[in-house]
């Protein structure tokens, strides 16, 4: 929730607002106030038709500290409202510290709830009064007002509320617990294998070192003797002689001279005829080894995912449209993984359980020469310092010798689907922002990532959005129309922002900057007075992820889920941006263009 929809539902008769914020932090770029209230800085009593604000957190020189908050309450007079401030994390939330001091100065919290800033987590509306005033909903809206019935809600929430809380935040201390010790195990156990791994390669290295070298003198021995051999004078005398015989017209008349040659250098030499040796050069040797042709082979830094594993048919069509994905035979595997170098070595549970592939009866007891090959590439894969992860998309009993293998993770759960494989039209426009948003391929592929560092798939989804607000009124709606989207943009790109305060967009993680933009997607909205639904972005990336087109929009026919030859963007690929070529013509370049409505309800 952003400071403006917390506090505008609460500045009904309010004409002033005082800002009694001790810290270094500015509130006004979050307020937006409405025309006729005004905002003042004084230490002076708040009462009717005035609301103060406070800050509260754990930078005191940013949020203000505890006891200049104290301070503030004690001005608050009878008809006056609040507004708090915190920059602590709702869960860790110190509201006991400030507790009496709202009691005593006779405020009601109203209203608190999340926000979604990265120095401001939450907010409270309270106000001062000599009466019980009716609590408000989870939506912030008001209860009927009945003061014992209003009494008897607040008594029994709160108790009800602090059992519940109480054993959520045991659970949660459990919980961090656990984790924290899972992760130095697992990071023990990783130093462990790490050094296990590290000592068996050297070993393996000297091995494979001296038996190198073995050969190498073997080979030198061999290779003097044929030197020695082919040098010899009895060799040279045999050929001769074999010669001779072959061809008695030709040769026969020569035999006598040649012997004689032969007598007389090795009388000169004083020692047997050698022939020069005819071995190459160290670096003329033929390479005898054998070379992996892979696709995936490039000097560019890596943007994408790679990964080399055993996958289904379809798991593997799906995951190479956002990374690269190589599938492992039982014959090639040990080859693949030491060319392909992937990020992850993955094992999906339905490949070793399906009715048909290389890997069937892999983990099943029945297949041992598999599994036998399966433990070799993961032990090969973990000493190239590679996770190897299971995808456990099926019960665990099915395979349970998978199980038993060195996983470095296992994720539980399917594969996702990918957005092209729904029907819009079947399975409706609801269905396909929230396969989108949760239950996506590349949504699994990011989990993927997380857990091996690798670049997350979701950044293809990023958005930046070109704007030109000229005055204070078109910063708000630009802010406004940015934060409301239920797919937030990634950066918001102005080319003039002197005398414009967008510390908003900022607090609330949006990149603001100038210049190009970087994000793979552009939306034009240097148009501030166009409405914009909060689906507008979410809406046309489900479009493009269904599609694989270049730039989505409308079309004056209203065309809904089509590729059409012309249409007004609304999302385009930046590459695309910066081509120079004008939109009527992008369909006639070979780009593609594909329409949705221009009306959704939100």
């Amino acid at each position: 929730m952003r400071l403006t929809d917390l506090l505008h539902p609460h500045l009904d008769d309010v004409t002033s607002v005082v800002d009694a914020t001790s810290g270094g932090l500015r509130l006004d770029p979050y307020l937006h106030l409405p025309p006729g209230v005004d905002l003042t800085r004084e230490e002076r009593p708040v009462g009717e038709g005035e609301l103060m604000l406070l800050g509260y957190g754990p930078d005191p020189a940013l949020h203000g500290d505890e006891a200049d908050c104290l301070a503030a309450l004690a001005r608050m007079r009878p008809g006056g409202r609040g507004l708090i401030v915190f920059g602590h994390p709702g869960t860790d939330l110190p509201y006991h510290r400030l507790l009496d001091a709202l009691v005593a100065r006779r405020c009601q919290v109203l209203h608190a709830a999340a926000l979604g800033y990265t120095h401001l987590h939450a907010g409270a509306v309270f106000a001062c009064t000599e009466e019980l005033l009716p609590p408000h909903d989870w939506f912030g809206r008001p209860l009927p007002a009945d003061g014992f019935a209003t009494a008897l809600r607040i008594a029994d929430e709160y108790v009800l509320a602090d059992f519940v809380s109480r054993s959520q935040r045991a659970r949660l201390l459990d919980l961090e617990r656990a984790a924290e010790e899972t992760a130095r195990a697992l990071e023990t156990a990783r130093e462990d294998g790490l050094a296990e791994r590290l000592a068996a390669a050297l070993r393996d290295k000297d091995q494979l070192a001296s038996a190198l070298r073995g050969a190498r003198a073997r080979t030198g021995v061999l290779e003097a003797r044929v030197a020695m051999l082919e040098g010899s004078t009895s060799l040279r005398v045999g050929k001769a002689l074999v010669s001779a015989a072959r061809s008695p017209g030709r040769r026969a008349a020569r035999l006598p001279g040649e012997l004689y040659g032969l007598w007389r250098q090795r009388k000169a030499m004083g020692r047997p005829v050698r022939a020069v040796s005819a071995a190459p050069a160290p670096e003329a040797v033929a390479d005898d080894r054998f070379h992996l042709s892979h696709r995936a082979l490039s000097v560019a830094p890596r943007d994408r995912l790679v990964i080399t594993g055993v996958l289904t048919d379809r798991t593997a069509a799906d995951f190479a449209a956002d990374a690269v994905v190589s599938r492992v035979l039982p014959h090639d595997g040990r080859l693949l993984i030491e060319r392909t170098d992937p990020d992850v070595f993955l094992v999906q549970l339905g490949a070793c359980t399906g009715e048909s592939g290389p890997w069937t009866l892999t983990g099943t007891g029945h297949a041992p020469d598999l599994d036998r090959r399966l433990a070799e590439l993961i032990a090969q894969a973990r000493g190239q310092g590679r996770a190897a992860v299971l995808w456990r998309d099926g019960p665990a009993s099915s395979a349970p010798g998978l199980s038993a293998l060195p996983w470095d993770a296992v994720i539980d759960g399917d594969t996702g689907t990918a957005l092209a494989r729904l029907d819009p039209v079947t399975d409706g426009r609801d269905r396909l922002r929230d396969v989108f948003q949760l239950d996506s391929t590349r949504v699994r592929l990011a989990r993927l990532a997380a857990l091996t560092g690798a670049p997350d798939p979701t950044a293809e989804r990023r958005v930046a959005v070109l704007a030109a607000p000229k005055d204070a009124t078109d910063v708000a709606r630009l802010v406004a129309q940015t934060l409301c989207q239920l797919h937030r943009p990634a950066e918001v790109v102005v080319a003039d922002q002197r005398g414009l305060d967008l510390g908003e967009l900022t607090a609330a993680s949006v990149t603001v900057h100038r210049g190009p933009p970087t994000a793979p997607w552009v939306a034009d909205w240097t148009d501030l007075t166009e409405d914009r639904p909060d689906t507008l972005l979410l809406d046309l990336l489900c479009a493009q992820e269904f599609s694989g087109a270049d730039a989505v929009g409308h079309t004056p026919a209203a065309d809904d889920y089509v590729f059409v030859p012309a249409l007004r963007p609304l999302l385009v690929r930046r590459s695309l941006t910066g081509t120079g070529t004008p939109p009527d013509a992008w369909s006639r370049a070979g780009h593609r263009l594909f329409a949705v409505r221009g009306k959704e309800p939100s």
